[in-house]
């Protein structure tokens, strides 16, 4: 049998490791439950890559992730999410913020939607969120995109005793 996983982005840990920001609590809340559940918790090489422009790799918790590398299957899907991405952007169906981070937003995707485990991806990130929408409806996506700004209790219908 296979655990369940979830892919956290670059913004999950940006807010899990800064205690200071406002979605910390929520970081912390869904690192807590995902050990508690035995949910691996994995990060891409291309996450690392971005969280390293402004930190270092070993503020990351490190023994508690599966690094997942990039790899062909990924690059593969990549084509398939970033061509509707695009396409959708060029038509007006798609709107984000001036953004250059369209390809890495589907790379992370395809390496959710590849990896057998991964059943979430965990973002703060409200223009990927928009980019996972259409992605949904076009290219049906394994994978439960969840919002950081929703509590982990909510998200997995909790009660919060």
């Amino acid at each position: 049998m296979t655990h369940k996983a979830v892919l956290l982005d670059t913004s999950f840990f940006l807010r899990f490791l800064n205690d200071s920001d406002p979605l910390f609590k929520n970081a912390d809340g869904y690192f807590r439950y995902f050990l508690q559940k035995e949910i691996t918790m994995m990060v891409s090489t291309i996450s690392i890559a971005e969280y390293c422009v402004g930190g270092d790799v070993h503020e990351l918790p490190l023994r508690n992730l599966q690094i997942v590398p990039f790899n062909l299957d990924h690059s593969k899907r990549t084509g398939e999410f970033a061509k509707i991405a695009f396409d959708s952007k060029k038509k007006g169906i798609l709107t984000v913020n001036t953004r250059n981070i369209i390809p890495n937003d589907t790379k992370l995707f395809a390496q959710a939607d590849c990896e057998k485990a991964v059943e979430y991806y965990l973002s703060s990130d409200t223009e990927s969120n928009k980019i996972y929408k259409l992605l949904s409806q076009k290219a049906a996506p394994k994978f439960q995109f969840i919002d950081l700004n929703t509590p982990y209790n909510e998200t997995f219908g909790l009660l919060g005793l």
